[in-house]
C-alpha cells in the first residue's frame, strides 16, 4: 500500500517549493492530498516564485495555478505517514489558521516525517514544535526559530538538516537534498 502524505497550501504558495516536490513524491509512488484553508478539492490557489534579482530581498513573480486536491475540514490525519510544508507567502497568514497548528502538532505528537522548506518554518514556530530541535529555514524565519526555542543554522541553500522526524531546507534549490532525506525518514529506499 502506497504511502500517503499530506500537504498544506495556500494562496502565494511558492510555486517550485509546492510543484516540485508534489510531482516529485508522485514520481515515486506516493499518494500526495494537498489542502488548504477554505479551499475544496478541484479549488485553485495561485502561487508565487520568489527570485533573487539584485534587491535586498527575493522579487516575486506570478507564479501558476495549482489545483488542491482534497478537502482540509474531511481528512483524517491518522491517514497520513508524513507531512510536507511548503513556503512561500502563504505560511505567514496559514500559522494564523488553528486548524493548520494542529495538524502540524498531530504529525510531530505522532512522531511522524516532516518536511518543511523555506518561509514554510513559520507555521512550525507558531505550532510550537520545535524546542530543542536543530534545524534551517530562509535566513529572515531563522530569528523565530530562535525566539520558540529552536537552533537555526544557516546553511547552503542547497542542503537540509534532519533532526528526528524533521527534515528543513532554506529554500527550493534544497529540493534534492530535503526529498532525499524525507524519502529516508518514511522508510523508502529509492534504487539506481
Amino acid at each position: 500500500m502506497a504511502k500517503r502524505i499530506l500537504m498544506i497550501a495556500g494562496d502565494y504558495v511558492e510555486d517550485y517549493e509546492i510543484m516540485v516536490p508534489f510531482q516529485a513524491m508522485l514520481s515515486v509512488g506516493l499518494e500526495v492530498d494537498v489542502v488548504a484553508p477554505g479551499r475544496k478539492s478541484g479549488d485553485t490557489i495561485p502561487t508565487a516564485i520568489h527570485d533573487f534579482v539584485g534587491d535586498q530581498t527575493y522579487k516575486e513573480l506570478t507564479g501558476h495555478q495549482f489545483a488542491i486536491n482534497a478537502d482540509i475540514d474531511a481528512i483524517n490525519l491518522a491517514d497520513y505517514d508524513g507531512l510536507y510544508v511548503p513556503g512561500g507567502r502563504a505560511p505567514e497568514y496559514l500559522r494564523l489558521e488553528q486548524k493548520v497548528l494542529d495538524i502540524v502538532k498531530h504529525f510531530f505528537e505522532a512522531d511522524k516525517p516532516v518536511a518543511a522548506i523555506c518561509h514554510g518554518i513559520q507555521i512550525l514556530t507558531v505550532a510550537r514544535v520545535l524546542e530543542g530541535r536543530t534545524l534551517t529555514a530562509y535566513v529572515a524565519v531563522g530569528p523565530d526559530i530562535e525566539l520558540v526555542g529552536g537552533t537555526w543554522k544557516n546553511i547552503p541553500v542547497d542542503e537540509a538538516i534532519v533532526d528526528g522526524n524533521l527534515v528543513t531546507s532554506p529554500a527550493w534549490p534544497g529540493h534534492p537534498a530535503i526529498l532525499k532525506e524525507f524519502y529516508q525518514l518514511l522508510g523508502m529506499t529509492i534504487s539506481h
